[in-house]
């Protein structure tokens, strides 16, 4: 084996691994990837767009439009009741909404929307995280998280949110406490959700050391799968890599494509699965 090369790891590598290590290797290492075929995910890439548009004092609905019809004819699953022009009928409204309330403030959006966090790791590894934006909610300084769903998220017991991992994450690379979601509900009557939480010192602590245990996990080789059948919590079916570890190749087909030039493994040999 070579020269070692410095890894960048990610919240999201870093739950993955700890879902499932075999499908970590799946994406990661072998280089296959989801097929983007859900609608919704497509469509929450072209609102947070817009969002920037707004922020920066620009025509939002317009560049909800301009993003969204790159995707007319993309043949995306959707669900029951959904069409694309309901999509962009419930962004523009949503958008309108989220400038009535006024309670977002990105004073520098330029700077403060997509910001990229560096932490180094021990080994010269290194953990990359982009915030949504670092503004104030309420006149409150925190780091904020855009989230566009069809239902809302609980907003009990309280504390709640202070719980969810991928805030912690944010809290941990940027030392800032305070963190929030805005939640666009996308439903007949839009709805906008602004949940905030505190996260402790402690739990930006624990997390670090969760880091360094799963990434010495990961360069030790350790891929072990985790199933995830057990009814009703089908982890495994709802799991893209679900064809590869059941050899079929029909639904490998329709859900994976490869990624060209990950199939160069040889280093896992060395290591003990």
């Amino acid at each position: 084996m070579g020269a070692e090369v410095p890894m960048v790891y990610s919240h999201t590598q870093i739950s993955q691994y700890l879902r499932c290590p075999r499908s970590y290797r799946y994406r990661y290492l072998d280089g296959w990837r989801e097929k983007e075929t859900r609608a919704a995910m497509a469509f929450g890439r072209c609102f947070e767009n817009a969002l920037g548009a707004y922020f920066r004092e620009e025509d939002c609905s317009a560049a909800l439009f301009n993003e969204w019809e790159a995707y007319r004819d993309t043949p995306f699953e959707f669900k029951k009741g959904e069409t694309w022009d309901r999509f962009v009928h419930q962004g523009v409204h949503l958008l309108q909404r989220f400038a009535q309330d006024g309670r977002v403030r990105i004073h520098n959006p330029r700077k403060d929307l997509q910001v990229k966090f560096l932490q180094r790791l021990t080994g010269g590894n290194e953990f990359v995280a982009y915030l949504d934006a670092i503004g104030e909610i309420d006149g409150v300084r925190c780091l904020i998280d855009w989230k566009t769903t069809t239902s809302r998220y609980p907003d009990g017991p309280e504390g709640l949110l202070s719980l969810d991992p991928q805030l912690i994450c944010y809290s941990w690379i940027t030392g800032i406490p305070e963190v929030a979601l805005v939640v666009f509900v996308r439903k007949h009557a839009p709805e906008i959700q602004y949940l905030r939480a505190t996260i402790s010192e402690e739990q930006r602590q624990e997390f670090g050391r969760l880091v360094e245990t799963t990434t010495n996990q990961i360069e030790a080789g350790h891929f072990h799968s985790h199933s995830g059948i057990r009814f009703p919590q089908n982890g495994c079916v709802s799991c893209s890599h679900l064809g590869l570890c059941l050899n079929n190749e029909q639904l490998v087909e329709a859900k994976l494509i490869r990624k060209p030039g990950a199939s160069d493994l040889d280093w896992l040999d060395e290591l003990v699965d």
